[in-house]
């Protein structure tokens, strides 16, 4: 016997945008984003009822409607943003709260099969692909594969695998790309699992993480390094605003090369180059939809700065970094911020759009920035203070300052205004390459040239002024999450 409808009845397709807004805005089927704070997804609750967000951190003091944050019981280490979605899922606190509810839909960022076996004990569908599938997807040799399959070229490169140096260089002379070389190895975070060569020390520094693995190898190129979210539907990919990586400022981030940011700004990029990447987006889209994928991805892109050419870099299969932005854009401007679509793609539903009029909504829109601030000292301390969620304000001395309490990034008023989202609050542990917390703000951070701006070093600088914390005691534990990839955590 089928079960029923958790919004009862059988559903006619939704015909258009009005009816798709009027159904989510209805919508009772339970939506939990279980992720370590809500910046993801912060403001989608405003669009779709019945959903609401799982956290472990409580950035907003209690003070968000929607966001349910579980009493910290003990657990294992984080090592991993999957093993902070498994915590939450198996929460006896969380368990409590679903129990009387009608079957309902998780959104995760980071999740694996232990998480798939969780939901299901819980009652709860993964409205997202299948973590095999996404595992398969995130090889970089699999989305190089793909990609020239749907006619998207990734930079000039080869696969093969190469136990020495010279190896490596007749692997690379196989496809003329000279000695200038870029590896990478299929799986992990772009900082650690790709390593730029250019001689033997180079190869001798990072060879116990080459040997043995499948690599793609690539010609080093002068380059823009940016990212685009799309959202592969059955009626085509939609493809959100282009964006440029804010990447390797000292000032932000510990680490070289480490991304700590976007500027949705496309006068960054030369003209024509937005259109060849949201094609780009758009093509691979299409083509993960036939692997079975559907939803939300994000597209990291190169810009060959001496040809202008745009080329793959890396997919990621989920929820990503760009996301908050993407949804601030599309909604703010659009009138309908990308994830919903997403979110059709997952709910039992039938709808019919009209896909250019809705790509044709995010066409024209303001720039803005997200900046994520990184704890740049090598250093291990407790928090005593930190500063709150809400919006802030530069003042005349460069100085950043409280003005009031919101809950979503839209109650910016202009460009010395941003929205702060804390991470780490008092009684949590700081160490070198934290995410602290995010700044979204109207305008760009980064000059024409990608160095930061006066005011993007103004921000960083005056919201880090704002924390406080205290050296460890000896028998004071290390912080739970310090093993977890940076830029992870929301």
């Amino acid at each position: 016997m089928a079960k029923p409808r958790p919004n009862g009845g059988r559903r006619k397709k939704l015909d258009g945008l009005s009816e798709i807004f009027t159904y989510l805005r209805r919508n009772t089927t339970p939506i939990y984003v279980v992720t370590p704070t809500p910046y993801s997804l912060l403001g989608l609750d405003q669009w779709v009822g019945g959903l609401e967000y799982v956290n472990y951190f409580d950035i907003f003091e209690g003070g968000h409607p929607r966001a349910f944050v579980p009493a910290r019981i003990p657990h294992d280490e984080f090592r991993s943003m999957e093993d902070v979605a498994n915590y939450l899922v198996s929460h006896p606190q969380f368990l409590d709260r679903i129990r009387t509810r009608p079957r309902g839909k998780a959104v995760f960022v980071m999740f694996d099969a232990e998480t798939e076996r969780l939901c299901e004990a819980a009652g709860l569908d993964v409205a997202l692909a299948p973590a095999a599938l996404r595992e398969r997807l995130d090889s970089k040799i699999v989305t190089t594969e793909l990609g020239n399959e749907a006619g998207v070229a990734s930079a000039p490169n080869v696969m093969g695998t190469a136990d020495s140096y010279e190896a490596l260089l007749a692997l690379a002379a196989e496809a003329g790309l000279g000695r200038d070389l870029v590896v990478q190895t299929p799986y992990g975070d772009s900082g650690r699992t790709t390593f730029f060569i250019r001689a033997r020390r180079d190869w001798d520094r990072h060879a116990a993480k080459i040997v043995g693995q499948d690599l793609k190898v690539m010609k080093r190129l002068n380059h823009i390094p940016g990212a685009i979210e799309g959202c592969a539907t059955r009626h085509g990919t939609l493809v959100g605003p282009v964006m440029t990586d804010i990447t390797g400022f000292a000032e932000v981030t510990p680490y070289k090369g480490g991304w700590c940011g976007n500027d949705a700004a496309p006068e960054l990029l030369p003209e024509g180059v937005p259109e060849k990447a949201a094609e780009m987006v758009r093509k691979f889209g299409d083509r993960l939809y036939r692997e079975g994928y559907k939803g939300v991805f994000c597209l990291d892109f190169l810009l060959d700065t001496d040809t202008n050419e745009v080329y793959l870099g890396e997919l990621n299969p989920r929820v990503s970094g760009v996301t908050p932005p993407t949804n601030l854009i599309t909604s703010t401007y659009g009138g309908c911020p990308l994830f919903l679509f997403h979110l059709l793609e997952h709910l039992d539903v039938d709808y019919r759009i009209d896909l250019a009029e809705v790509q044709a909504r995010w066409s024209d829109y303001d720039t803005w920035t997200q900046l994520v601030l990184k704890q740049t000292e090598d250093k291990v301390e407790l928090i005593t203070g930190a500063p709150q969620s809400g919006i802030w304000r530069l003042q005349e001395d460069g100085t950043a300052a409280f003005v009031r309490p919101a809950l979503n990034v839209t109650s910016v008023a202009d460009e010395n205004e941003a929205f702060y989202l804390q991470v780490y609050g008092a009684g949590d542990y700081c160490y070198q390459g934290a995410d602290l917390g995010c700044i979204l703000a109207r305008g760009r951070m980064q000059t024409g040239k990608r160095n930061l701006t006066k005011r993007a070093k103004a921000w960083n600088a005056g919201i880090k002024a704002q924390f406080q914390s205290i050296p460890l005691v000896p028998a004071a534990p290390a912080a739970a999450p310090a093993e977890i990839d940076a830029g992870k955590w929301f």
